[in-house]
C-alpha cells in the first residue's frame, strides 16, 4: 500500500526529495521520491558521504516537496545545449534527426 501512496505523490509532484547542491562541482543532484520530509531527512547522511567519497566540496541539502525534471543537473559546463542540436566545429548548430 506504501508503494502506491508513494506512486500518487510522486505523480502529482507531492513526494518528497532530497536536493543536494555541491560547489565543487557545481552540481545539483535529486534523490528520492519519499512520502515524508523526515523520511527524506533520513536518508540525505548516506547521499552525502556518497558524494563526498567521490570528492565533491561545498555540499547543501534541502528537502524539497516536488517533481524534479532531471535527477542530476551540471551547472559547471556553464550553457545548457539543446540536446536535440550538435554543435559543429564552426559554431553552426545541425538537428538531429
Amino acid at each position: 500500500m506504501k508503494e502506491i501512496w508513494l506512486k500518487f505523490l510522486e505523480a502529482t509532484g507531492k513526494a518528497f526529495w532530497v536536493e543536494i547542491t555541491t560547489e565543487q562541482p557545481r552540481c545539483t543532484y535529486y534523490f528520492g521520491p519519499f512520502a515524508s520530509a523526515s523520511e527524506a531527512q533520513e536518508s540525505s547522511p548516506g547521499y552525502i558521504e556518497d558524494l563526498k567519497e567521490e570528492g565533491a566540496q561545498g555540499i547543501r541539502t534541502a528537502i524539497k516537496q516536488m517533481k524534479p525534471n532531471d535527477l542530476t543537473i551540471d551547472d559547471s559546463l556553464g550553457e545548457i545545449i539543446d540536446p536535440e542540436t550538435i554543435p559543429d566545429l564552426s559554431g553552426h548548430l545541425f538537428l538531429r534527426g
